[in-house]
């Protein structure tokens, strides 16, 4: 079964090629993570001979998950070294923007023996934690060779991943046993983990760490008033400063906090940004809120140059956050032909064009949309604007978050827009206009969000329990 499951990786990798090589030329991505993920790591994450704790996290989400765990570790567990790992550009630009909280960062090793052995030849871990949904067959299987424990930390499994592992299950389930422990996120993630073959004793239920998010960074846990300014807490003597949050350079950049009607659109995927121009169109048609503005994050940065076409297009002026000074006139000929065009600080819209300031720039908005939803992408996070008492906007397609979503809507703390194309379109526009109409609604719903927050936060204690009594076992 490994054989044929390593076969059909390379034939997929083959397959695959032309794309990896046009995104290389095209976009700069893969070129530069080609060396490590067949193995070759970088010095700074060779063994020093200390105990090891490899933290691997994909992309973005996963390492603001794994934040708060990674502090708690350090601090804890403090005679060992922890490196991380994550697998897109995004997450590895994020982690190394942080690499002074651990000890090293590199790209993961793809999943063929070759690159898995030499990556672990030179990392040689005591502990791996892998967050969320990452069950790579011949990874796994060389950990489980080597003695190393393995573990899945928030753990998931939809119901759409359940119904296709099922197909597989004499192979998923040894992937699955060579876990020495799975950290699920809720009790029905547990059960699907145990129906492919984890043994029970081998299953934990924590809940979700990225509730724990806000209590990491000390986000938006004020008092819910509009354009709350908050600050991360200051580090204590002994612990390394915080990475600068960049909200005081955007507000003034921008005049964030002097907008009333912001509406902030976070980790957007293609199709989802003309349907918010159109909104605001809509929206600044409406009476008190011809001074609504948008700030739009694409997901993606290979879109950043895509989105900001769009928005020249829209008859809106905008900038970008990458370009200090460099306003954006709808069309560039009517500058040219003398029009006026306003200061930055003006701008109709904001495409926020780097990485890793959204989060700080939720406390800002009036209402957020967090994007990934109204196409079938899954969704994105909704606990960073939640962390800052803010109202969310949601599409009907949230699989990726689908319990927190849940959680949320029956608490009346988001609303969620149902039903295809046109018809989504349009319900967005009255939702924005509701909300922005109306303080005190947007207000309350806010706090409702924020107390879900604080409800179901604990997940980081849980899970270092968890982590070092497996360990004592072991060591």
């Amino acid at each position: 079964m490994y054989l044929l499951y390593s076969l059909g990786l390379s034939l997929l990798s083959l397959a695959l090629l032309p794309y990896f090589l046009f995104q290389a030329a095209r976009h700069g991505k893969y070129a530069g993570s080609f060396k490590e993920r067949m193995g070759g790591l970088p010095k700074s994450v060779s063994s020093d001979g200390r105990h090891t704790i490899w933290l691997h996290a994909v992309s973005v989400g996963e390492f603001l998950a794994a934040r708060p765990l990674i502090d708690r570790i350090k601090s804890e567990l403090p005679g060992y070294r922890i490196i991380v790992s994550t697998t897109t550009l995004t997450g590895q630009q994020l982690a190394r923007a942080q690499s002074h909280l651990f000890d090293g960062v590199f790209y993961f090793p793809f999943d063929w023996k070759f690159s898995v052995r030499r990556a672990l030849a030179s990392v040689r871990p005591s502990v791996v934690i892998i967050l969320e949904t990452e069950w790579w067959p011949n990874f796994l299987r060389e950990c489980r060779n080597r003695g190393v424990v393995t573990l899945l930390a928030n753990g998931r499994i939809s119901q759409r991943s359940f119904r296709r592992y099922r197909w597989i299950r004499a192979f998923i389930s040894r992937v699955v046993g060579d876990f020495s422990l799975m950290i699920m996120q809720s009790e029905a993630d547990a059960e699907r983990a145990r129906s492919l073959g984890a043994q029970s004793g081998r299953v934990r239920v924590c809940g979700n760490l990225k509730y724990d998010i806000p209590g990491d960074r000390g986000w938006g846990m004020g008092d819910g008033e509009e354009k709350e300014t908050a600050s991360p807490n200051p580090a204590s003597p002994n612990s390394q400063p915080l990475t600068p949050d960049p909200h005081e350079e955007i507000d003034h950049q921008f005049a964030l906090s002097a907008s009333p009607h912001l509406i902030v659109a976070g980790s957007t995927a293609a199709g989802e940004e003309e349907l918010l121009v159109n909104s605001l169109r809509d929206v600044r048609s409406h009476p008190g809120l011809e001074d609504a503005r948008l700030l739009v994050a694409p997901r993606h940065p290979e879109r950043f140059d895509e989105v900001a076409s769009l928005l020249a297009r829209s008859g809106f002026t905008y900038a970008r956050r990458s370009r200090t000074g460099a306003i954006v006139a709808a069309d560039a000929r009517l500058a040219r032909a003398g029009f006026s065009i306003e200061t930055e600080s003006g701008a109709d819209v904001i495409l926020l064009d780097t990485i890793g300031e959204l989060a700080s720039l939720y406390r800002f908005a009036a209402v957020v949309f967090v994007g990934g939803s109204l196409v079938p992408r899954g969704g994105h996070n909704i606990i960073e604007p939640a962390a800052f008492a803010r109202p969310i906007i949601v599409g009907p397609h949230t699989e990726n978050f689908r319990q927190i979503v849940t959680d949320f809507a029956s608490a009346d703390a988001l609303v969620q827009i149902t039903g295809p194309g046109a018809n989504a379109a349009n319900k967005l526009t009255r939702e924005l206009i509701r909300l922005l109409s109306d303080h005190k609604q947007r207000q309350a719903m806010g706090i409702r969000a924020r107390e879900i927050l604080r409800a179901n936060r604990g997940a980081t204690d849980c899970t270092v329990a968890a982590i070092k009594e497996v360990m004592r076992i072991k060591f």
